[in-house]
């Protein structure tokens, strides 16, 4: 039958989501330090075993056996030490002495023994051995031991905790997480994940999103790290990763690696281009992105809060990849410097609207999709028009200073692509 220690212990790891092994080192390394305060003696090295069944403690001292220390090494060391800092003051370069190279192990009686007392108190002692001697345990420890361990096995076993719930989502790191909204903050929204509460830093949030308490959202886990509080989890709704991971959890196709995600261009909260590839002649990796009637395309869009989603065929041509890029515009003719990486594209005039978009927003996606700095020419007036690399807003930036963020985030949408 079970006794009310290990009853007790058993709930801990039921509550706390820990192992016993875990909970009952806590136990002894909590025993070992109330009895060194209040028992031990100066040199020694104190190891408690600890019997749940019973609740009684055996304690002992544990040394580790090492070689004879000569009994002028101490001044030796301290000779060595005052001929090392007279050579370092000759000579202008460090030199590594054979002392450094191999370091000797100094010794501590605390932990150590030499081999020579080890052989007195074990006959067949070896160095590196470990010689073991039962202590008393005095009749107070009992009582004195609970109360000195009380506050040591409870924030032993709060770390226990953190170190398993990091255990636990250190390997979410890089994925999408559903989480629901707990608080926003002017600085930041706390998300629940589960067993934490994340964080959502005002840069990792869409500015046009409204994310109210009780809301059900997918985040990105951008990181996981420790902390002297616990597990600290920054996740992210304005990351390009987002797009990848909701695409991978929707798509089978992408999931199994059938189809391929080569690009995503994105600006949170507005419009995406993600370009897809197959190896499969029997796979459309439009179709299949887009679903039967739009279905899966649309829960993506819905997942990213609305925001509109141009799915493109990825081509190692880079003249169709940037034909294919700059959709829903029709394109007269491309010129490529490969040298700069430069893309002059030739454009009707009643289609200029629609390859440069809204605030320059299509061939601004176009240019981080492909990689290539695009420039769009008119066919018919020969006008030059460069808006691969800045919006409006952010040319006012420059000249004017900066740009409140949601006046950079409030430009409208350019046309939808036709596969949509």
């Amino acid at each position: 039958m079970a006794s009310d220690i290990e009853k007790a212990i058993k709930a801990i790891c039921e509550e706390k989501g820990i192992s016993e092994e875990a909970v009952m080192t806590t136990i002894e390394a909590a025993l070992a330090a109330a009895y060194r305060k209040d028992f031990a003696e100066k040199n020694q090295n104190i190891r408690v075993k600890f019997d749940a069944s019973t609740g009684t403690s055996l304690v002992f001292d544990v040394k580790t056996v090492v070689e004879d220390m000569p009994e002028e090494s101490e001044e030796e060391e301290g000779a060595e030490e005052k001929a090392e800092e007279k050579a370092e003051e000759k000579k202008e370069e460090t030199e590594t002495s054979l002392e450094e190279e191999t370091p000797k192990r100094k010794f501590n009686p605390k932990t150590d023994i030499e081999l020579k007392n080890a052989l007195a108190i074990k006959p067949d002692a070896k160095v590196d051995d470990e010689i073991v001697t039962k202590l008393d345990v005095p009749a107070a420890y009992g009582r004195m031991a609970a109360q000195t361990a009380k506050q040591v096995i409870i924030q032993k076993l709060r770390e226990a905790e953190r170190d398993m719930l990091f255990s636990d989502f250190r390997d979410k790191e890089h994925t999408v997480a559903i989480g629901t909204v707990q608080r926003r903050d002017p600085r930041f929204v706390l998300i629940d994940i589960g067993r934490l509460t994340a964080v959502m830093p005002k840069e990792e949030q869409i500015e046009r999103e409204n994310y109210r308490t009780g809301d059900r959202i997918k985040v990105y886990v951008l990181s996981v790290s420790q902390t002297n509080k616990g597990p600290e989890v920054i996740v992210s709704r304005a990351s390009d990763e987002i797009v990848r991971a909701v695409f991978k959890s929707e798509i089978p196709e992408i999931a199994n690696g059938t189809i391929e995600i080569k690009a995503v261009a994105r600006e949170p909260g507005s419009r995406s281009k993600v370009a897809v590839l197959t190896n499969d002649p029997n796979i459309d990796p439009i179709g299949s992105c887009v679903g039967q009637r739009g279905t899966r395309v649309q829960t993506i869009i819905s997942e990213l809060g609305g925001e509109k989603i141009d799915i493109i065929a990825y081509d190692e041509d880079a003249v169709r990849y940037i034909t294919h890029a700059l959709a829903p515009a029709k394109i007269s003719g491309i010129e490529l410097n490969n040298e700069e990486k430069i893309a002059t594209v030739n454009v009707a005039e009643d289609q200029l609207s629609l390859a440069i978009g809204r605030s320059g927003q299509n061939v601004r996606l176009a240019s981080k999709l492909t990689g290539w700095k695009i420039t769009i020419k008119s066919s018919e007036s020969g006008e030059v028009i460069d808006t691969s690399l800045e919006s409006e807003a952010e040319k006012k930036e420059e000249s004017e200073g900066p740009v409140p963020e949601n006046i950079k985030k409030s430009e409208e949408d350019a046309p939808k692509s036709p596969e949509l």
